[in-house]
C-alpha cells in the first residue's frame, strides 16, 4: 500500500510540472496513448514476450536478446516498453518490436488493465526496473520474469535497512543474469542464490554487432582528412562541452566531432556561440564543403555509434551531471575515451579506468593535461586504444550465455 501510495504521489507530481518540464509533459502524453497502442495493435491471438527497458541505455542493453528472439523464435511477438522519454522516443519505431508504448505508471488499476489487453508469456526487464505491482502480477499470472544485465551496490534500496520490504520483489524474479560477481554475493545476502547467473553485460554483444556493421559515412571520412588527431565526443552536455570546446579552440592539429546529447535549436546555437574555429552542421554539410569545416556538430540521432569509428580519442558525456553514457560504444573502434568523474556506478568504465584505457577527467586542467599527451603522443593513443578493445571483446557473450540457461 505504501508503495503504491508512492507511486500516485509520483504521478501526481509528473503531471503538476508538466506544463513547464518537457520531459515530463513528453511523460503524459506518451502515457495518454499507452492503452489505445495496446487495444489496437495486440493480436490476442498471438504469443507474446515482454521487453522493459527504463531508456535508451537499457534499450540498448536489450536489444542484442530482442534480436536473437526475433531470429530464433519467429513464433513470438515482441511487446516493448519505456519508462523514459529518451528511450521511447528514439526508438518507438524500432523493427525489432511488433508493439511499442510507454510503461503505464505501476498502479494497481493500470497493472489490471495492462494485463487484460496483453499475456506475455515471459517478461525481460533490463538492468534496474523492478515494478513490484507489475512483477507481482506476473508471479501470480505464472509469467516468468527475468533481470537482464542487471547490476546491483550495497546502497541500492534493496540492501538499506529501510528498504527490506520492497527487497520483496526480488524474491519475485525468475532469474537474475547479473553483470558482475558483486551482484550476485548481494543477492546472496538476501538468500538469492540458486536463480543468479553471472554472465555480464549484453551491451557487449551489442556494440561488437553495430562496429562490424557500422555505416560508411564519407561527409565524416572527408571531414576527418589531414587531422593530427580528432575527437569524437559523444552525448555531450554543457558542462562536457565548456571542457571540450576551450581546448578545441585553441588546438589547430585538432578536429572535433560533437553530438550533443540534446539536440535542440537553443543548445545548437550555445554550442556554436562557443566555437571560435570554422563549424558545419553534420544536416548542411556535404562532401564539398565539410573540408572547410573544423568542428562538425552532430545534429541529428542515430549515427553516433558509427561515427566514432572516425575518432583517435573519444570523449563520452554525462560525466559532470546525470553519469556517463555509453562508453563501450566508443571504446569497441580502439579508441581511448576519456569521461567525467561521475563514472562510479559503471562497471566498464571502472574497469577500463583500471586498466588504462579511459581516463577520468575532473576539471579543465586535468583535462587539456590529458589531451595534450594524446595529441602528441600516437603510441599511447594506440596502446591505450588496444586495452579498450580487448576489453569489449574479452566481455562478449552474455547473450547467448542467457538463452543457453534459459534453453531458447
Amino acid at each position: 500500500m505504501i508503495y503504491s501510495l508512492a507511486i500516485y504521489i509520483y504521478m501526481l507530481g509528473i503531471i503538476l510540472v508538466s506544463p513547464f518540464h518537457r520531459k515530463a509533459r513528453a511523460m503524459v502524453k506518451g502515457r495518454l496513448n499507452t492503452f489505445r497502442i495496446l487495444r489496437h495493435q495486440i493480436d490476442p491471438q498471438a504469443r507474446y514476450v515482454w521487453f522493459h527497458a527504463a531508456s535508451l541505455g537499457e534499450f540498448e542493453q536489450g536489444r542484442p536478446l530482442m534480436e536473437r528472439f526475433r531470429e530464433l523464435h519467429p513464433e513470438y511477438k515482441i511487446l516493448l516498453t519505456f519508462f523514459s522519454p529518451s528511450g521511447y522516443e528514439v526508438r518507438k519505431d524500432y523493427a525489432g518490436a511488433d508493439v511499442i508504448c510507454y510503461l503505464p505508471l505501476d498502479t494497481p488499476g493500470n497493472v489490471l488493465s495492462f494485463f487484460r489487453l496483453v499475456r506475455p508469456e515471459m517478461a525481460f526487464f533490463i538492468k534496474y526496473e523492478f515494478w513490484l505491482n507489475f512483477i507481482l502480477a506476473c508471479y501470480h499470472k505464472d509469467i516468468p520474469v527475468y533481470s537482464v544485465s542487471s547490476i546491483f551496490r550495497k546502497n541500492k534500496i534493496f540492501f538499506r535497512w529501510y528498504g527490506w520490504a520492497y527487497a520483496h520483489v526480488l524474491r519475485l524474479v525468475s532469474h537474475f543474469f547479473v553483470q558482475d560477481e558483486e551482484s550476485a554475493r548481494l543477492l546472496a545476502t538476501k538468500g538469492i542464490r540458486d536463480n543468479v547467473t553471472v554472465v555480464g553485460d549484453t551491451r557487449f554483444d551489442r556494440v561488437l554487432y553495430v562496429a562490424r556493421q557500422a555505416r560508411q559515412l564519407p561527409v565524416a571520412a572527408r571531414f576527418v582528412e589531414g587531422a593530427k588527431l580528432t575527437m569524437v565526443a559523444g552525448s555531450s552536455w554543457a558542462p562536457d562541452e565548456d571542457l571540450i570546446i576551450p581546448y578545441f579552440n585553441t588546438h589547430s592539429g585538432m578536429k572535433l566531432i560533437l553530438a550533443p546529447h540534446v539536440i535542440d535549436e537553443e543548445h545548437l546555437l550555445q554550442i556554436e556561440s562557443k566555437l571560435k574555429r570554422p563549424f558545419l552542421r553534420y544536416s548542411e554539410a556535404n562532401e564539398d564543403n565539410v573540408g572547410t569545416a573544423d568542428c562538425l556538430i552532430l545534429d541529428c540521432y542515430g549515427l553516433l555509434s558509427s561515427i566514432y569509428r572516425y575518432g583517435q580519442v573519444a570523449y563520452v558525456g554525462g560525466g559532470f551531471g546525470v553519469g556517463i553514457h555509453n562508453v563501450p560504444e566508443a571504446a569497441v573502434y580502439g579508441i581511448p575515451v576519456l569521461i567525467g568523474p561521475n563514472n562510479k556506478g559503471f562497471r566498464e568504465a571502472q574497469d577500463l579506468l583500471r586498466m588504462g584505457g579511459c581516463f577520468e577527467v575532473t576539471g579543465s586542467t586535468l583535462f587539456n593535461a590529458v589531451m595534450d599527451h594524446l595529441l602528441e603522443n600516437s603510441d599511447l593513443r594506440r596502446t591505450r586504444g588496444r586495452i579498450c578493445k580487448s576489453y569489449i571483446e574479452s566481455n562478449a557473450g552474455a547473450s547467448d550465455q542467457i538463452f543457453n540457461v534459459l534453453g531458447l
